[in-house]
């Protein structure tokens, strides 16, 4: 596998520093490496989706807070990171299940984030990631202290996503909750077997104690639920489903990660095999093996 992780850095430089009206296109070319990605959003605006559910930085008007900010991440060096762990966690993945499916080159792209956005800011710790169309990678950040310190096991999260859908068949009609409740847990699973308890994002221990029991029980009845239109409220909570106007579940923020997590370590434990070593398995086997019936599945 190729890592190419774009120098978004320059490009966001230059961009900032360029009229209001050439902002648009110039960030349009930053994602241009992801265009695997871009063809699954059915036509819609890359900058619309940048700025609004992306949680992206403004290209609409001036902000002093953007250039320092940059500055910030490179001085952290930031892209040096990501590319570090991403070949690592690659090299563990490939040592795990020797001759699994990949895509032959991941395009990664590193995204400066919007500081006044709730989403990334206050539920995200300031980044996320998605990597779940092969071969693309999008990172957002805004670099507060957690950021800069986990962006690249961010990454490392989604790259296990990445290679999990090279083998695992997604479709948005027919993605049951269980694939998605299933890929989250293993993927962040994987950041901790790869890099420590530390690591791993502020949504795997977003939830404890009844909490965590009462998003169990709820996500557990619903394993079978299908469309991804229907998943966001049981995968990242009712507040983010709001903001993408879709059903919500009755659920807190990030509730289906911990839930994840621990059907990801029941499975491991029941079956022997890591987060990396069960990267391609159907969700119908981890869930069967952390004892979670179900009756149909998307794989």
């Amino acid at each position: 596998m190729k890592i190419v992780v774009h120098d978004t850095a320059s490009a966001t430089a230059d961009l900032l520093r360029r009229p209001l009206e050439e902002r648009p296109e110039l960030l349009r070319e930053m994602y241009a490496p992801l265009q695997t990605m871009l063809g699954l959003m059915g036509g819609a605006d890359v900058v619309q989706q940048h700025q609004n559910m992306g949680s992206g930085f403004r290209v609409d008007r001036d902000d002093a807070r953007y250039l320092p900010a940059i500055r910030t991440m490179q001085d952290a060096d930031v892209w040096s990171h990501v590319r570090d762990w991403l070949q690592k966690a690659w090299e563990h993945l490939d040592a795990a299940v020797p001759g699994v499916k990949h895509a032959e080159t991941v395009h990664v792209v590193l995204l400066l984030g919007n500081p006044d956005d709730d989403h990334l800011i206050q539920r995200s710790a300031g980044y996320f990631g998605f990597g779940g169309i092969p071969g693309s990678i999008m990172l957002t950040m805004w670099p507060t202290d957690a950021a800069l310190r986990n962006i690249g096991f961010a990454a490392v999260h989604e790259l296990h996503h990445n290679v999990r859908y090279a083998n695992v068949v997604w479709n948005p009609m027919t993605v049951t909750l269980g694939e998605q409740i299933v890929a989250e847990g293993l993927a962040e699973a994987f950041v901790r077997e790869l890099a420590g308890e530390d690591a791993m994002g502020p949504w795997a221990g977003a939830l404890d104690g009844e909490q965590l029991e009462h998003a169990y029980a709820t996500i557990t009845a619903a394993i079978d639920t299908t469309g991804m239109q229907n998943l966001p409220g049981y995968v990242l909570g009712d507040a983010t489903a709001r903001r993408m106007g879709l059903p919500t579940a009755g659920l807190p923020d990030f509730a289906g990660y911990g839930v994840g997590l621990r059907i990801a370590d029941a499975h491991s434990a029941a079956s022997g095999l890591t987060a990396a070593e069960s990267v391609a398995l159907p969700a119908r086997e981890v869930l069967g093996n952390a004892g979670v019936a179900t009756i149909i599945t998307s794989d």
